[in-house]
């Protein structure tokens, strides 16, 4: 369960496809089956079966349709967090101004320490033991920049740090939570179940209809299986942004370009405009 229900590799959900694109066949082949031995008995079965076929297919497309939608929502809210993120740190970047000349040389050097540990955390989050460490130090670092902008606000007259310095550091560090909370939430668990369910179910009433022919068509039954198999591999792969092949590193190159920008401009208080 828990290695369906994280999602973080694209490794996990291709096999997951195929393991469900052979499920598939295997339900279509026990339909099929199934249909020729209760073929004496097909006037008796027919009665009621179409209503029935009709509305386990329009659950599983319901049940497709929502979910992929899901996973898109999903996706693009992680997006909006990228940019949001972005946006707070380079806000907090130039509100550093508003400190004493000599505290920002080693708040900016703590700034680019903390972009380089916001995104090794995204660059390492299939190796478990090194994703750890960087969260680690991002929240070590987080700590360090706050106690220096609460002790610089203490000493300023003006109370502008706190107006507006202390508020922008502390939306740079909710967001981590909120990006956190993104990664980790995916379809939930049981609706993944209830499809893979559904879809095999799918597959043995597709493959008992087919024994209303002459013979079966294993040229619709391998595109269906692997329509349906392909589908729901989409459907994981959103949730897996950064391993999967739907991937947000357009997106993660905002912060890319904000780091470069960090290293690469030296800051001049009195040459640069400040946007507050």
């Amino acid at each position: 369960m828990l290695l369906l229900s994280r999602m973080l590799s694209v490794d996990r959900a291709v096999a997951l496809s195929l393991v469900l694109f052979a499920g598939m066949l295997a339900c279509l082949e026990a339909g099929f089956r199934t249909g020729r031995r209760l073929n004496a008995h097909r006037r008796e079965l027919d009665g009621g079966s179409a209503v029935i076929e009709a509305a386990i297919f329009g659950l599983l497309g319901l049940l497709l349709a929502f979910s992929f939608s899901g996973g898109e929502t999903r996706l693009d809210a992680k997006r909006e967090l990228i940019v949001r993120e972005t946006n707070a740190i380079g806000t907090a970047y130039l509100r550093l101004d508003l400190l004493p000349g000599n505290e920002q040389t080693e708040m900016r050097h703590l700034f680019r320490d903390y972009l380089d540990a916001r995104l090794q955390v995204y660059e390492t989050l299939s190796d478990h033991s090194a994703h750890a460490k960087a969260v680690v130090i991002v929240s070590r670092l987080q700590d360090e920049i706050w106690e220096r902008a609460v002790d610089a606000s203490r000493s300023d007259t003006s109370q502008n740090i706190g107006r507006l310095l202390l508020p922008a550091l502390n939306e740079m560090i909710d967001v981590t939570t909120a990006r956190s909370i993104a990664l980790s939430t995916h379809l939930p668990f049981p609706i993944l179940v209830l499809l893979i369910c559904i879809a095999l179910c799918s597959g043995v009433l597709a493959g008992y209809a087919m024994t209303k022919g002459n013979q079966r068509s294993w040229l619709h039954s391998l595109i269906y299986a692997a329509v349906i198999s392909i589908t729901i591999y989409a459907v994981l792969d959103l949730d897996s942004p950064y391993t999967g092949l739907i991937r947000l590193d357009a997106a993660d190159a905002a912060l890319q370009e904000l780091r470069t920008t960090m290293q690469q401009t030296p800051w001049d208080s009195h040459s640069r405009t400040r946007i507050f």
